[in-house]
């Protein structure tokens, strides 16, 4: 499985961004997938996970400000985040694995490249 990150950039305080995670491969097919973060100077932070079949978890600091959802038939995953705040600021990442646990635990095998979020205050 590869993935590959997109739609970072830069925005206000407050404002939205999109970020899409693309897989390829066969062996996509059940696993789960993830987004995570890392700031500078900072360890990597789980966001969002959610289940083949659509179920979802969220770290308490993106709750109800971040949505992550999935299309299976376009194999992509989504982050849409909104009322950003300046520490959103960082490097993104997806991940994908066959084990959700393995999601959660920032275990995955599998991971995108990272797209750059800058939130400007």
């Amino acid at each position: 499985v590869q993935l590959q990150a997109s739609g970072g950039g830069l925005v206000q305080a407050g404002g939205s961004l999109r970020l899409s995670c693309a897989a390829s491969g066969r062996a996509f097919i059940g696993y789960t997938m993830g987004w995570f973060r890392q700031a500078p100077g900072k360890e990597r932070e789980f966001l969002a996970a959610i289940r083949w079949s659509g179920g979802r978890t969220y770290a308490d600091s993106v709750k109800g400000r971040f949505t992550i959802s999935r299309d299976n038939a376009k194999k992509t995953m989504y982050l849409q985040m909104d009322t950003l705040k300046h520490e959103d600021t960082a490097v993104y990442y997806c991940a994908a694995d066959p084990s959700y646990q393995a999601v959660v635990d920032d275990k995955s095998d599998y991971w995108g490249q990272g797209t750059l979020v800058t939130v400007s205050s």
